[in-house]
């Protein structure tokens, strides 16, 4: 699982191996933060060269993971665990490093909390959307629509669907039956690569995902569903009642549900949704 922390309004691109129950850290924000550099990446390669020069085995731990880069394409970079990048610290003198310390200790600590209460990650999130300028009736929208969707996996769970590529090809199915569009071309369609399309959403986007979750749901749990199949057959009733209701507004309004706006910044060419 990737996604983007925050350190005093920095970026710090991260991934949590849910196997190892590890997080890893991008050594090259790390870098930016703490030096303030303009060019991190010239930092760290010498610095490299610094460490194996004196024989240190900070380096042989770096791992190298894909994670989005700033054209918005998934691309290998070098990233550390916890333990690694603390003692990489120690080799890049910063007044920044003593916070950056608490700061990892911190998020480490939140993930076993959410680990323990999943609730707790929503909380988190909202906080997130706030830094990065959502408005407060888009963060009560998405976190309204997570909600329901959890709803709906926990069912999927209980009616003997486990694997993930199962949750995938469930959803997809209730998405293109609203949308009209597969999960993969309403991304292509607002320009989104490993971006979670939920999060560059607008509001009525969200709305209708909800609508066809929580009637995918209750027409789920009505008729006993069990197992993919019937799951799917009950999806497809659930989008098409989203779907409806869409092609009603959309006639009412003249307007399109779905558009190809997101949150990307302006200069990626797609129009950036309302705040």
């Amino acid at each position: 699982m990737s996604n983007i922390k925050l350190f005093e309004s920095k970026k710090v691109r991260t991934h949590w191996d849910e196997k190892m129950e590890t997080w890893y850290f991008s050594v090259i924000d790390v870098i930016e933060i703490l030096t303030g550099s303009s060019i991190p990446k010239r930092y760290w390669s010498d610095l490299k060269k610094k460490l194996t020069k004196e024989g240190s085995e900070v380096y042989e731990k770096i791992v190298r993971l894909k994670l989005q880069a700033e054209d918005h394409k998934m691309r290998e970079t070098d990233v550390a665990d916890t333990e690694t990048l603390l003692r990489l610290i120690q080799s890049i003198p910063s007044p920044k490093a003593e916070p950056f310390k608490q700061w990892l200790a911190k998020v480490g600590y939140e993930r076993m909390q959410e680990i323990q209460d999943p609730e707790m990650s929503l909380d988190r999130a909202r906080e997130n959307w706030q830094k990065l300028g959502r408005s407060e009736k888009w963060i009560q929208q998405r976190m309204t629509g997570q909600e329901t969707r959890n709803k709906l996996t926990d069912y999927w769970k209980e009616s003997g669907v486990q694997k993930s590529d199962e949750f995938a090809f469930l959803t997809n199915i209730i998405h293109q039956e609203w949308t009209g569009l597969t999960v993969k071309k309403h991304k292509d369609l607002k320009g989104l690569k490993s971006q979670n399309l939920r999060d560059h959403m607008s509001e009525a986007e969200l709305i209708f995902t909800a609508l066809a979750e929580l009637s995918t749901r209750q027409i789920a749990e009505t008729e006993k569903a069990k197992g993919v199949q019937q799951n799917a057959n009950a999806g497809k009733k659930g989008g098409k009642i989203a779907k409806d209701a869409r092609l009603a507004l959309e006639q009412k309004t003249g307007k399109k549900v779905i558009t190809n706006e997101n949150f990307l910044p302006q200069s990626k060419g797609k129009k950036k949704l309302d705040k």
